[in-house]
């Protein structure tokens, strides 16, 4: 079945409502695992189907934010993410309470089972009112962000569109393309300033009737983080200041030497060569054919895979007026396939997000088959591994996309590979700061992030621009709004990717077998032991990070970039 043949149906809550409680008295009464297991299973299925339709209006929503259809939608699930949650939560306490509990261990796993035990306690009813507020706001920050119109050279563009301009050989039109961007950005701080103070409110408070002293714990436990903690994370935070900061500062260094500036400012950052940036040699018909082509030649499972997501319009590529910013990997559960959504804007992008979201959607794909929805995915951290190592693992046919910018490709993929990881670290710092002191002004948050950007972004010139002097650039990342404590995620798998790109320079063969087999066992380990899976180090250990960038701070060094 084609995407737009998939069919949504308004769930009727009273009734699904009813049926779980249903079974859950057969589940209870049941007098061994296998009886009880049926009536899991059977609630298991109810989970699907609420997943599945979910899913079609989120995407369908984030694909067309002005279809009133969907709008309304999108407002009916975010108006009931209690109940969803109060679903879910009566559903793992009849198995935690369970007298078959390590019957439930053996045949689904111990992370299954600890996963459980958090969910467990991120939720009680007496929450549920704050969630859908929660869940509203974010909706807010979503919807605000959608409809951003810049206007520019006498026309209105959106926020990916505006990226473009960015990259511009021209100076000055990279100066008012920026200029122009935080001038609405600044227009819109009181209304972004109060979204995220209400988020910050609720998440806290949320925390409080939870048991917990702050908001930072609970969204560890949010993230199905069984393994590790805040005080391994500052531990990796240590080794990014320590290994990579530096180094990114001698990558922009040198930028902006190759472009003969006096001073690199913020408008410059997007513009690395003086011969402009590299750019797929292709709209985007091209780029998907050459996708397809790429994949053929990868291996069996992802020819197969590519062409099962063309043949069912599986991927809504292009930016367009009222498109949610971004782009992102989903999975239609009853479906039994991925979405991929993306923003392509004839930039460098346009390559690296599809080749980013391929490796998502193949990983999710690779483990359909396992007994439980929630083992679909793992956890965010290695999730993101699958993505960009599948941008490292794709660099041998490069060539076919940018021809003769190719090398500049390399460099400026190798090269924003590292300069990304202290942003990264520099969003979640910041995030440990406001949970840490949620009475916070707006003001004293910009504070904040100002003095943490100059210390992970000691680079960082904003020309004098007054928003961004003031520390509102984080505003427009919308995980810090919507998932918070999720960004880090992106920077732990960027260290583990930076090792695949060392192996896949090694033993490439080994190294696809260990890929294949971290996106089979899906969400059923947690990060550390997906690691042991791939054969891969732990970035919790700072002389790991040091060594995981050895291998591309090298190819960065044998580069002539003031070629480009």
């Amino acid at each position: 079945m084609k995407f737009k043949d998939m069919i949504y149906t308004r769930p009727n809550l009273e009734e699904i409502q009813a049926k779980v409680g249903g079974i859950l008295e057969e589940f209870k009464a049941a007098e061994n695992f296998e009886e009880q297991e049926k009536e899991f299973l059977k609630l298991v299925e109810i989970q699907k189907e609420l997943e599945t339709q979910g899913n079609l209006v989120h995407i369908r929503y984030t694909v067309n934010t002005l279809d009133p259809f969907y709008e309304k939608e999108n407002d009916f699930w975010d108006e009931n993410t209690a109940i969803f949650a109060s679903l879910g939560h009566g559903i793992i306490s009849a198995v935690l309470d369970s007298p078959f509990l390590e019957d439930y261990r053996r045949v689904y796993g111990d992370h299954f089972v600890d996963t459980a035990l958090l969910q467990k306690k991120t939720f009680d009813p007496v929450i549920m009112d704050d969630l859908n507020e929660e869940s509203k706001w974010g909706s807010k920050y979503q919807k605000l962000m959608a409809g951003l119109q810049i206007p520019f050279e006498g026309k209105n563009y959106t926020l990916p569109e505006m990226a473009l301009f960015l990259q511009n050989p021209n100076r000055d039109t990279r100066k008012a393309a920026s200029d122009a961007v935080y001038t609405v950005f600044t227009e819109k701080q009181a209304e972004l300033d109060e979204i995220y103070d209400n988020l910050v409110k609720i998440r806290h408070e949320i925390a409080k009737k939870l048991g917990y002293e702050n908001f930072i714990q609970l969204g560890y436990d949010r993230m199905g983080r069984t393994d590790y903690g805040a005080a391994d994370v500052e531990r990796y935070r240590q080794g990014v200041r320590e290994y990579l900061v530096p180094l990114a500062e001698k990558i922009f260094e040198e930028q902006r030497v190759r472009l003969g500036v006096d001073k690199l400012y913020n408008y410059d950052l997007g513009y690395e060569f003086p011969t402009g940036m590299p750019k797929p040699q292709g709209d985007a018909e091209y780029i998907v054919g050459e996708a397809a082509k790429m994949y053929k030649e990868l291996s069996p499972e992802t020819d197969a895979f590519f062409t099962l997501l063309q043949e069912r319009e599986l991927m809504d590529l292009l930016s367009k007026k009222g498109k949610a910013p971004g782009g992102y990997c989903t999975f239609i559960e009853n479906y039994g396939v991925p979405f991929i959504f993306a923003n392509f804007n004839g930039t460098i992008g346009d390559v690296n997000v599809l080749t980013h979201e391929f490796g998502h959607a193949f990983q999710v794909y690779s483990a359909k088959d396992l007994p439980l929805s929630s083992q679909r995915f793992p956890g965010m951290e290695a999730a993101e591994i699958h993505s960009m190592g599948m941008e490292f693992i794709t660099w041998p046919w490069m060539e076919n996309f940018f021809k003769e910018d190719t090398e500049k490709f390399f460099y400026s993929h190798a090269a924003s590979a590292i300069t990304f990881i202290p942003y990264g670290a520099l969003v979640d710092h910041f995030q440990h700061e406001v949970y840490a002191k949620p009475e916070m002004t707006p003001e004293e948050r910009r504070t904040t992030w100002r003095e943490l950007e100059k210390i992970y972004n000691p680079w960082k010139d904003y020309a004098g621009c007054a928003y961004l002097e003031n520390g509102g650039f984080w505003q427009k990342q919308g995980h810090i709004y919507e998932v918070p404590f999720y960004y880090i995620d992106y920077t732990l798998a960027q260290i583990v990717a930076l090792q695949i790109f060392k192996r896949s320079r090694e033993d490439r063969e080994k190294l696809w077998e260990d890929y294949k087999a971290i996106c089979k066992v899906g969400g059923s380990l947690p990060f550390t032991k997906i690691l042991e899976v791939g054969h891969f180090e732990n970035p919790f250990n700072p002389e790991v990070v040091g060594e995981s960038v050895s291998e591309i701070e090298k190819f960065l060094k044998s580069v002539d970039a003031s070629k480009f």
